[in-house]
């Protein structure tokens, strides 16, 4: 691959992505609800997300001071100027990208919408295509042995 190939895409697709996943979960919940769990369990399944709304917000948090202190790009586009391993980045490649998911996950758990997580997982699919195999590519080319030993120590998402 060529460096020119290497360059991150000029569409920032994981935020197009997850805003898309929310708007058609949104309509189809609408127009076309799926049956939810009632009851207790239906309770359980609320508090759950709630929860996991909380542990979105910390990843999140966490992920971008990392990144800040780092001094490299958060921008989907951006060239990275340094590789971060530490923090959330030890358990998993792309953080911001599975507190994304998650984030949907949740609300879908929350609010009783499965829509919400049918979406959660088509809309990582579309990411790990159409933004983290680039993202990859640009970073193996950029820091070389690092970033493949990188990833031979952590997982894509989890």
């Amino acid at each position: 691959m060529s460096e020119t190939d290497a360059k991150a895409g000029w569409l920032p697709w994981p935020p197009l992505i997850y805003l898309s996943a929310i708007v058609i979960a949104v309509l189809l919940t609408v127009f076309y609800p799926l049956p939810w769990i009632v009851g207790l369990l239906g309770d359980l399944l609320f508090v759950i997300g709630l929860l996991v709304v909380l542990a979105v917000i910390a990843l999140w948090a966490t992920a971008f001071r990392i990144m800040i202190a780092a001094r490299t790009t958060i921008h989907p586009n951006g060239m990275p100027a340094h590789l971060v391993t530490t923090g959330p980045f030890s358990m998993s490649r792309n953080p911001i990208y599975l507190a994304n998911s998650l984030l949907l996950i949740a609300i879908g758990l929350a609010g009783g919408m499965a829509w919400f997580v049918v979406l959660a997982f088509i809309a990582s699919f579309a990411v790990s295509k159409l933004a983290i195999e680039r993202e990859e590519k640009v970073l193996a080319l950029n820091f070389g042995k690092k970033y493949r030993d990188y990833q031979k120590r952590v997982r894509r998402w989890l």
